[in-house]
């Protein structure tokens, strides 16, 4: 099973996301970011180096958001989201077509990753 992190990054009522480039393993769709946890690395630190090496941006790592445990055909994964708040930087992302900031209710609009959804429903019924 793979760790992969994912935050919920939240500014003034909405939530980041971002659509995976048209290259990649599930191509266009929207997602949380985040990524593969390092060997040595804790869950808070794979994100803030996530974010800063996709989104050039610093921030802090808050509260466990919730678990997605999701078979896609070439690899189970274990996703993990924490709640994130943008300190510093200039958003410039590296590896996405796009990003949003979206209030959870508009989330359905958008064609999440399969493992993202449990996450999508939660934030779509309980709110930041």
């Amino acid at each position: 099973m793979i760790r992969v992190t994912a935050a919920i990054l939240v500014k003034n009522g909405k939530v980041f996301i971002a659509k995976r480039n048209s290259s990649d393993k599930l191509a266009n769709k929207w997602e949380f970011p985040g990524g593969k946890v390092e060997a040595g690395e804790t869950f808070e630190q794979c994100l803030r180096r996530e974010l800063l090496e996709e989104f050039g941006i610093i921030a802090e790592i808050g509260e466990f958001f919730g678990e997605s445990i999701y078979c896609y055909k070439d690899a189970e994964i274990c996703l993990l989201g924490f709640w994130a708040y943008w300190k510093s930087g200039q958003l410039s992302p590296s590896v996405h077509n796009e990003y949003k900031w979206v209030y959870p209710k508009e989330l359905i609009k958008y064609d999440f990753a399969p493992a993202d959804l449990p996450f999508v429903r939660k934030l779509r019924s309980e709110g930041i």
